[in-house]
Formats: C-alpha cells, structure tokens, sequence
C-alpha cells in the first residue's frame, strides 16, 4: 500500500461583488498568486439576498491555495482596498494538498 504525501497549504476563500473581479485578477497578479478559482456564488447575507437576477446582484466566490503568508498578506490588501465599500468576506483553511509544488 502506498502512502499520499500531502503537505499544509492555506485556503482563502472570498466572498465578493462580481463587479470587482477584474481588479481582483490584476491585483492577484500583481501579488504574485500562482492560480486562483472564481465561481459564480448566491445566498444571504447582512446585506440581504444575492441572487444573481441582475448584473449588480452578482456574486462571486474565489479560492486561492498558497502558503498563509500569502494568504494572510493577499487578504490585508483585500481588506485595505475593498472591505468598506463592497460587500467581501473572507475566510482561512488549512488543507493538505498533493503535489504541493502546484502551489
């Protein structure tokens, strides 16, 4: 039986208005963020339902897996940047990850 080598690598997931996403592409390249997952995303929130029925209701999830250094400093920036005039939150896990040169 073989044993998997996995190894810990941070996963922040953001939460965001869609209206923003190329910003946060540039940005996230600006910052060095090796690969990124976007998708579209609806639910409820404090600032009430996001449904995705019209272009400024959209929503949008973002996953990015790196080192929690660059998670923690990718997040200041998102806070710094965007937190008080979109709707943004965000959140830190800890996964293990196979082929961890990937990230």
């Amino acid at each position: 039986m073989s044993t998997m080598h996995t190894e810990k690598r941070t996963l922040l997931t953001v939460f965001t208005e869609a209206s923003i996403e190329q910003l946060l592409i540039r940005d996230m390249d600006r910052l060095g963020v090796r690969g990124y997952t976007i998708s579209d995303a609806r639910g409820k929130g404090s600032r009430g339902v996001r449904d995705a029925s019209w272009d400024e209701s959209r929503n949008i999830r973002i996953e990015v897996i790196c080192a929690r250094e660059q998670a923690e400093a990718l997040l200041a920036h998102l806070q710094a940047r965007y937190y008080s005039n979109y709707a943004m939150v965000a959140c830190f896990s800890e996964v293990e990850v196979l082929r961890p040169g990937k990230f």
